[in-house]
């Protein structure tokens, strides 16, 4: 590829909507270009790294016995009906209406439709085990998308479904696609940790999310340096640390705290610690009123609460709800004296002694409140957010966090589909059972922005071996020389030849001009041909991620450049 027919467009200004590292370069280098909010087109430069990146992930399917299917992206709505997810996914789910009114929608998952599949064409034992796997576009209409390919529209996955006659068939598939996962984002350069986490509108029961540590990551993480616990804090156990000392409970008093109605006001107020305080929050269930008891310190984890209520909807509850219940505003609710609201309370709280919680009065709190005597729990459950510092579950070591780009999720999903949707299959015996699924899905383009946040600096993208779009840019500092302009043709050619992905800046342009443009777009390795290195019979090379330019010789190069790419792509083998 020559620079003067290559269509990168590359940008000097960053985007003002652009608002992390991986968004501004790949519009800024011209990988891609916004069409619509989280609707993105893939310039050549970009869809050359998507396809390496699909390649790597295709070897290690295939590899782990994989085999490609290509799914519909319109999908009936009867398969989502069948299933019961149609009315559950929400309005994250683009529906949409054919010329005869039947009603279909724009794949977010396909579930159902691989379910169905497989209920029409696989009937015997003797079929499974089975994994099928594609490589498509999903669409979800995303509240608020933002950062790029991070939170999109439209974006593209990798799915790959196991099919097994039992339990223990599943969890020897599960184990496959955890490994080949590993190995998918090892080979793209990614520092990742595979981390227990919620099923989602997915479902099943069992689950890993593959984090691609980033600062700018969404997802916020815990995990253990000196055990393998690591969990999504949606889902991270949380342990009942109760305070030390042993208090005497006093009798209930309530006192006036006028205009205070958050934690660190009332704490700061009464001349208390935020931990002696009890936060009442109050949401909507499937649209039944609940309230849940946290300490004042502490965080509500709502993925915690939804699983142990096992709804499918929770909200927080209105303004005007809670008045209506309680009697009073938001920020003077309490436990005590209400009725008619099922509590649930965090382990925590049963350790409290002489708290401070609301009076159900505007404008007063009450004091030496003592769970147990001054109102009762429905139950009390692991409802909070796991913090750094905390002791680990497993090993009791404390946990550190981090943040994490979630990159890839694999779920034991069981017989979720498979009964609903009569997806069975025959015994030796002529008996018929459910068959066991799995799913696993890879964010392909959510990878590639990835890839980026965790490789780049304040110059541009520096992009791993096994992902650029060329591994070899050639630059010849001017091509008013024509000395120069003959070596870097045909030096261009050789690697071509040679079987090496390289492109010659061919423009006439000035050499510092092109020397950025090389370094914002990333291309791993540099080779400059100036006035100094040809009358000296060498070449200047530069590895982008070392920064250190060295003068070779031009004879024998092309063989000794081959080398050298071979080594850096042995890293990600």
């Amino acid at each position: 590829m020559r620079t003067s027919e290559l269509l990168a467009p590359t940008l000097r200004e960053t985007p003002a909507e652009a608002e992390i590292a991986s968004h501004q370069l790949l519009l800024r280098a011209g990988f891609i270009r916004k069409a619509a909010a989280g609707i993105y087109t893939y310039l050549p430069l970009g869809r050359r790294v998507l396809a390496k990146l699909e390649r790597i992930i295709r070897e290690e399917m295939d590899r782990a016995g994989g085999q490609e299917v290509v799914l519909p992206i319109i999908q009936p709505a009867e398969l989502w009906q069948e299933s019961g997810r149609w009315e559950v996914y929400g309005e994250e789910m683009f529906r949409l209406r054919d010329r005869h009114q039947r009603q279909f929608c724009l794949g977010p998952t396909h579930e159902e439709i691989i379910t169905t599949l497989v209920r029409s064409e696989v009937n015997s034992y003797k079929q499974l085990p089975l994994l099928l796997y594609q490589i498509q576009n999903k669409y979800r209409d995303e509240r608020r998308p933002r950062f790029g390919l991070l939170r999109g529209r439209e974006f593209i996955m990798k799915d790959l479904y196991s099919f097994d006659r039992d339990q223990e068939g599943l969890n020897q598939s599960y184990a496959k696609m955890y490994q080949a996962y590993s190995n998918v984002f090892r080979r793209c350069g990614l520092d990742f940790r595979p981390v227990q986490a919620d099923t989602g509108a997915i479902g099943g029961n069992y689950s890993h999310e593959f984090m691609a540590l980033a600062s700018t990551g969404e997802a916020l993480l815990v995990y253990c340096q000196e055990c393998d616990y690591a969990a999504n804090v949606e889902i991270a156990v949380a342990r009942a640390l109760p305070k030390p000392g042993a208090e005497t409970p006093e009798p209930l008093k309530e006192v006036a705290t006028p205009a205070q109605r958050t934690v660190a006001e009332v704490s700061t107020f009464l001349g208390i610690t935020p931990d002696r305080l009890i936060k009442t929050i109050f949401y909507e269930a499937d649209g039944q009123l609940v309230a849940a008891l946290v300490r004042g310190d502490r965080e509500l984890n709502e993925v915690k609460l939804q699983n142990y209520l096992g709804c499918r909807h929770l909200v927080l509850a209105d303004p005007e709800k809670v008045m209506a219940v309680t009697g009073a505003p938001v920020g003077y609710v309490g436990p005590v004296g209400l009725t008619g609201v099922p509590l649930y309370a965090d382990l925590e709280i049963p350790y409290l002694v002489n708290a401070v919680a609301g009076a159900n009065r505007e404008g007063y709190h009450l004091v030496n409140v003592n769970p147990g005597r001054d109102f009762k729990a429905e139950a009390f459950a692991d409802l909070r957010q796991v913090e750094a510092g905390e002791p680990c579950p497993h090993c009791g070591a404390p946990l550190s966090q981090a943040r994490g780009i979630e990159v890839g999720q694999v779920f034991q999903l069981g017989t979720k589909y498979s009964q609903p949707l009569g997806a069975t299959y025959t015994d030796e015996q002529g008996q018929e059972h459910p068959i066991v699924m799995g799913c696993y899905g890879i964010g392909v383009s959510r990878t590639m922005a990835a890839v980026v946040e965790q490789h780049h600096d304040e110059h541009g993208i520096i992009w791993p071996l096994s992902l650029a779009p060329y591994e070899v840019v050639v630059i010849p500092a001017s091509l008013k020389d024509g000395g120069q302009q003959q070596v870097a043709e045909g030096l261009y050619k050789e690697l071509l030849a040679a079987g090496v992905e390289v492109v010659f800046d061919d423009r006439d342009e000035r050499a510092g001009m092109k020397f950025v443009e090389a370094d914002l777009i990333g291309y791993p390795l540099r080779l400059t041909i100036g006035k100094k290195t040809l009358a000296q019979g060498t070449v200047d090379v530069r590895w982008r991620h070392a920064g250190q330019e060295t003068a070779l010789p031009r004879e024998g190069l092309v063989p000794r450049l081959r080398e050298m790419l071979a080594r850096e792509m042995a890293k990600y083998r």
